[in-house]
């Protein structure tokens, strides 16, 4: 089986299938997958199905294997969750995109195998080439010749291939569901291929390339850098670092230093810090020009050490504000739309959407590379006819009969209120901690309230309850807010739909005193989700009750899942993380449970199979009727 490039890969025959829903007409399914095998930064495999050209089922491996990012995986599990979403075969599927072309690997070859031998000193030269010899070797095998081996094992004809490039995809995700008839496209991440920043023209005719960043040159991999210098590891904790910086202050001395490290504006060159990428040279640089070790444990930081967050937050800001200022009159739009990994710096872009030279800004959700499978879907489609992005709810949901299998088989004590989002309502009003998991789960980092953790938002008692007692997590970590999307203009400054949580925004004065534990204690910013009825009944219910008891149409809400775990995805792993939580109350469903003090020591005991130990402490029939502190006239048993 070979791979065929996209400007042939419509010229030949087309495979297609049954793949259909019962009872409904033939339709045109399409495969999106994004590979992760490989070194350095393969992470965050997904797989996504394109019903007609639309997306209607995506997940990232992660949701299935339990592992963070899945780095090095392939999406194997994905893909099979995509197929059993419309009961298909691989023969079903007209077309497999895939947002990888290895012919643009060429390049980086030559790039490392010239920098290993500029490396000063022989160990060093040794050391640098061992490192471009082992992921050149693992790269020209990464991923086209694993992909066609993994595929080769599955007994069933393969439909085609379509290869497209890394941040064509990621391009594709920003503009094609933006909304916009035209826009200047930014992609910022680590590298993709040999692209690290590319400037596009988004228009009806699709994409057009205007500049290119090149590997090494790579922002992405500068905020990695100092991210591993801090004591966090690459391409996970860039997130907690850009929550670091407004704890910092200015700092001239280490300005100055990184000054003199990297050139800034439009046409900016970090490569002093980036070369010689996966032979530590980054992190052994910042060591020797700030006479400071890398931190060994991120637990607490030192003044110096926020200042140095805040200091690389403020330079990744002003080159990217640097390159929109610059390209956005060479495209000749005021509307701008990002993807990429960097994308996910939820103040980054606050500063793109209050640039002088935008009109209005798009970020795509999941701007990381799970999103790849999404752009990787929409690149050959008339950008037209793409629906602008609403929702990220592409995952699985579970209905009443799975729900309560699993907890009858853990003999755990459930209840169903008559009215749901009321009851949790008053809960939260009067100080329960909820696990939310209702609904089709959503595709990205954001839980956006189906597989969400809860919590009253007035006080900041509630955000130092869920970081030491739920999440387990730094105090310092501020939370965002889900609010009704009416009250957007009421909260915020430049208030405005922001269904994503992608975007910052500074809270009204008059408002923090209701945000307390929403708001980021440093700067007085916030990350919000807005709601309308449409995205999310259940949820909008909530929020709406949750206002009519307290006169604040918001909740606190952080993803569903311990630290360091992804999301959860299925009803027993929602159940495992409520019993080894701080929670007192979890809605599975149509469903809530709540916990008795010592319900259970260990919830790793907990599984599809079932656990005697989830019935102690408990007072509890197994016939699903309310017990223990599960007590009110408006419960159902």
């Amino acid at each position: 089986m070979g791979f065929r490039p996209l400007e042939s890969a419509f010229n030949g025959t087309i495979v297609s299938g049954g793949g259909r829903q019962r009872g409904e007409k033939m339709s045109d399914y399409r495969l999106a997958f994004k590979p992760a095998i490989g070194l350095y930064g393969q992470h965050d495999p997904s797989a996504v199905l394109f019903e007609d050209g639309t997306p209607v089922f995506g997940i990232e491996e992660e949701r299935l294997t339990r592992e963070k990012h899945a780095s090095e995986t392939f999406p194997t599990n994905a893909i099979e969750a995509c197929l059993e979403y419309r009961d298909l075969e691989f023969a079903d599927l007209e077309t497999i995109l895939l947002p990888y072309d290895p012919s643009l690997r060429s390049r980086i070859r030559s790039h490392y195998l010239t920098d290993a031998l500029r490396a000063p000193g022989l160990a060093r030269k040794l050391s640098a080439l061992e490192g471009t010899i082992v992921t050149e070797a693992q790269s020209r095998l990464a991923p086209t010749k694993q992909i066609e081996r993994r595929l080769a094992e599955i007994d069933t004809p393969v439909p085609p291939i379509e290869l497209r490039s890394h941040h064509r995809c990621h391009a594709a995700s920003a503009f094609h569901p933006s909304g916009f008839d035209e826009a200047l496209v930014v992609t910022i991440d680590a590298k993709g291929e040999y692209d690290s920043t590319v400037v596009w023209r988004g228009d009806e005719t699709g994409l057009t390339r205007v500049h290119t960043y090149e590997h090494p040159n790579s922002l992405g991999l500068l905020f990695a850098v100092i991210t591993e210098y801090l004591g966090y590891r690459m391409f996970n904790g860039e997130g907690k670092v850009m929550g670091l910086a407004p704890y910092g202050e200015e700092n001239p001395a280490i300005e100055r230093t990184l000054r003199e490290l990297i050139d800034v504006g439009p046409e900016y060159d970090v490569t002093e810090v980036t070369k010689r990428w996966g032979t530590g040279y980054g992190v052994s640089l910042l060591e020797d020009v700030f006479d400071r070790p890398r931190k060994s444990s991120p637990e607490t930081f030192d003044q110096w050490e926020k200042d140095l967050a805040y200091t690389a937050q403020k330079l990744l800001e002003e080159i990217v504000l640097d390159i929109v200022q610059a390209y956005s009159g060479t495209v000749e739009t005021g509307n701008v739309a990002l993807a990429g990994g960097v994308a996910l710096n939820c103040k980054l872009n606050k500063r793109v959407r209050e640039a002088t030279v935008v009109d209005d800004c798009f970020v795509q959700p999941v701007a990381h590379d799970a999103g790849l499978a999404l752009g990787a879907g929409w690149i050959g489609q008339d950008p037209a006819s793409v629906e602008t992005m609403s929702t990220v709810y592409f995952g699985p949901e579970y209905g009443r009969a799975e729900i309560e299998s699993r907890l009858e088989t853990n003999k755990i004590a459930y209840a169903e209120p008559a009215d749901l989002e009321e009851y949790v309502a008053e809960r939260l009003a009067n100080g329960a901690l909820v696990g939310w998991f209702r609904g089709r789960a959503e595709m990205g980092p954001r839980a956006l309230g189906s597989r969400s953790i809860l919590a009253d938002p007035r006080t900041a008692a509630s955000r130092d309850r869920v970081n030491r007692f739920v999440k387990h997590r730094e105090e310092w970590r501020p939370f965002a807010p889900s609010m009704l999307e009416d009250a957007a203009d009421e909260y915020l400054v430049d208030g405005r739909p922001a269904p994503f949580m992608i975007d910052a925004f500074d809270v009204r004065p008059e408002k923090m005193d209701d945000l307390e534990a929403v708001i980021h204690p440093a700067d007085g910013s916030t990350r919000p989700q807005t709601v309308r009825e449409g995205q999310h009944p259940s949820y909008y219910r909530l929020l709406s009750a949750f206002e009519d008891r307290t006169g604040v149409p918001v909740l606190l809400n952080t993803s569903f899942n311990d630290h360091g775990e992804p999301i959860v995805n299925t009803p027993t792993e929602a159940v495992k993380d409520f019993y080894g939580m701080g929670l007192d109350l979890l809605v599975l469903g149509d469903y809530v449970v709540e916990k008795p003090r010592q319900v259970i020591d260990n919830p790793d005991q907990i599984s599809d199979a079932g656990v005697e130990s989830a019935t102690e402490g408990q007072n509890a029939g197994h016939d699903g009727t309310a017990t223990g502190s599960i007590s009110d006239e408006r419960l159902v048993q």
